[in-house]
């Protein structure tokens, strides 16, 4: 990047450093007598055991996160809706998603229900709560031993409890490469799958161009939001900076918190469209926040010259009206 990293980014930069890594327990081949098998309750009230039914036998990739959560677990989710959408049919056949809550007091069945369809979650995605000590013993379990929901872990963790083999990771850095290790949990796809070369430059899960923002929207923003194909997770952002001040934008995208603290009436229906998940605050610094309302006004004008018909070739003023920004 062309500059310091953000608080949000640095943030981001260290899970991704500190999630690689593999889990060790006194006894590496984890299984029945390693896991809980104490009762879990999914997004959809069904009482489940934790070992028998959601681990034994299974690959999982686990994460922990909280509805209430300020910053990272609506990022970290929208990642693994990405995960999800990449595997496909995979998920509930070979591959199963588990999100574990770090706040099981709050964290209702209700609460984890909209939090799952606001981020579109299919039916291999149980997210789990239960009571709070046994919540606490899972988790620990899983190498979560936080007791404040702001130290708790912002990595993932992947599993094949057949194999017994468990290791972090991270959904904060290339997801394709990502998608691999999820596969290479299991030892049939290992042996006939030649693994890639690995290219550095490819890294960072997107191609890099000039545009400012750019890098930013596609790592922090574009797991919940689109320019121009819909609402995902939050609303599609296309003519955003026509509809809205940039001030307005500019605290929003750094302190959306601080804004609906305030009872903003945008902020407020925003919330009223999209209960299942609110705006994180990820520590964007000013500048970020610019880079990214450029970057927004840019790719909006792009679509919008790309549907105008030819023949029309008055100038388009969007670019004028805007350049006091």
């Amino acid at each position: 990047m062309r500059r310091r990293l953000s608080a949000g980014m640095a943030v981001l930069a260290a899970a991704a450093i500190a999630a690689t890594g593999t889990l060790h327990a006194q006894d590496s081949r984890r299984g029945a007598n390693y896991f809980p098998n104490l009762p879990v309750v999914t997004q959809d009230g069904k009482t489940l055991k934790f070992y028998d039914d959601v681990i034994k036998g299974k690959i999982v990739l686990v994460s922990f996160i909280y509805t209430n959560c300020p910053d990272i677990c609506p990022l970290t989710t929208a990642r693994i809706a990405q995960v999800e959408e990449k595997l496909g049919d995979l998920v509930g056949r070979d591959i199963f998603l588990v999100s574990m809550t770090v706040d099981p007091e709050r964290d209702s069945p209700e609460r984890l229900k909209s939090f799952a369809d606001a981020f579109g979650a299919g039916p291999g995605w149980l997210f789990l709560t239960g009571k709070l000590d046994d919540i606490r013993t899972i988790n620990a379990s899983l190498g979560d031993k936080s007791r404040t929901l702001s130290e708790h872990r912002n990595e993932i963790v992947l599993g094949n409890d057949a194999t017994g083999e468990w290791a972090r990771n991270t959904v904060f850095g290339d997801l394709d490469r990502l998608i691999m290790d999820i596969r290479a949990m299991d030892p049939k796809w290992r042996d006939q799958v030649r693994s890639p070369t690995y290219n550095e430059a490819s890294n960072t899960g997107y191609a890099l161009d000039l545009r400012q923002g750019q890098t930013l929207f596609k790592k922090i923003c574009a797991p919940c939001h689109t320019i121009g194909v819909g609402d995902r997770v939050g609303p599609d952002l296309r003519g955003v900076t026509e509809r809205r001040e940039h001030a307005w934008l500019e605290s929003f995208i750094m302190r959306p918190d601080m804004t609906r603290a305030r009872k903003d009436p945008v902020a407020l229906s925003l919330v009223a469209k999209f209960p299942g998940v609110r705006m994180p605050a990820l520590g964007v610094a000013e500048a970020d926040a610019t880079d990214l309302i450029a970057y927004l006004q840019t790719e909006t004008a792009r679509l919008n010259d790309a549907e105008s018909p030819p023949s029309t070739s008055a100038p388009s003023t969007s670019a004028h009206d805007h350049h006091h920004h």
